[in-house]
This record gives structure tokens, C-alpha cells and sequence, in this order.
């Protein structure tokens, strides 16, 4: 069955997107929450007109995401947190922390849209994660895990 998302839906697509789901998936889950809806030829009009609409705001956006993709090539991040024996840490170190650190340095991306590969994070040290600043356009950054 095909479906016009109305929201972004993770791993599925993104706002205005016609995708192809199963139909239990369409009818039980994404219509009733309203992230979806189905694919007439009103709601088509509707989404093509919407699209034309949103072109130039969207160029304008990624502009600004590849601006950010290049202030976070030269940043060095570091991520405090208290650290007990054998630099092990109290807790641990998650999109949170890292986000805040961001927001900081002048960068200002949600917490959503980071993903830390080696989480949860309870050593000091050096780890990477990938920031999904817009639809097409991800940086990797390195961060370091530092005492407090």
C-alpha cells in the first residue's frame, strides 16, 4: 500500500515522501497517529503543490547544514564527566551531554539527531558519532571523554 507520510518516520521516510508499506503497518499504525495518509488524487495534488512550495526553503536549509558541516570539521569536542578508578566513569556519557557540548560551542543540533556507534559510553577516551544535520547531509565528528 502506498501512503504520503505527513511526519518524518524513522528508517521509513520523510515529510511528504510517498512510500510503499505493508498494509497492516498503513491502517494500524502510521494513519491512526496521523503520520500518514492515503494517497488520493486530492491528497497527491495537495503534496505536489506543497513540494513547490518548500523547494526553495529546503535549498536554503541544506545550504545552512553544509555551513554547520564545516564549523564541525574544525571543532574539538570535549565531554566532561566525573570519573572514578581506572577511568571509569559515574554513569555514563550519552546524546545529552554530547548535544549540550555542542550547543556550547555554538552549534545547536538536537539530541535526536545524533547517534553514538559505541553507547553507552563509560570510559574515558576518544569515540565518534554521526550527526544527521539534514536529509541528505551527515558529519562524523570525534569527541573526547574528559575528567570533570
Amino acid at each position: 500500500m502506498k501512503v504520503i507520510l505527513r511526519k518524518s518516520v524513522d528508517n521509513l521516510g520523510y515529510k511528504n515522501d510517498l512510500v510503499s508499506v505493508k498494509d497492516g503497518y498503513a491502517r494500524n499504525f502510521l494513519i491512526p497517529k496521523g503520520m500518514a495518509i492515503y494517497p488520493t488524487s486530492g491528497n497527491l495534488k495537495m503534496r505536489e503543490e506543497t513540494l513547490k512550495q518548500s523547494a526553495h526553503k529546503e535549498a536554503k536549509v541544506a545550504a545552512e547544514a553544509e555551513k554547520m558541516v564545516e564549523e564541525l570539521k574544525s571543532m574539538v569536542i570535549k565531554v566532561g564527566a566525573k570519573v572514578g578508578e581506572n577511568g571509569k566513569i559515574f554513569g555514563s556519557v550519552n546524546t545529552l551531554q554530547l548535544a549540550d557540548e555542542l550547543q556550547k560551542s555554538g552549534v545547536a543540533v538536537e539530541r535526536k539527531n545524533i547517534s553514538i556507534k559505541e553507547e553507552p559510553i563509560k570510559q574515558i577516551g576518544t569515540y565518534t558519532a554521526t550527526i544527521k544535520l539534514h536529509r541528505n547531509i551527515e558529519q562524523t565528528i570525534t569527541f573526547e571523554v574528559v575528567e570533570d
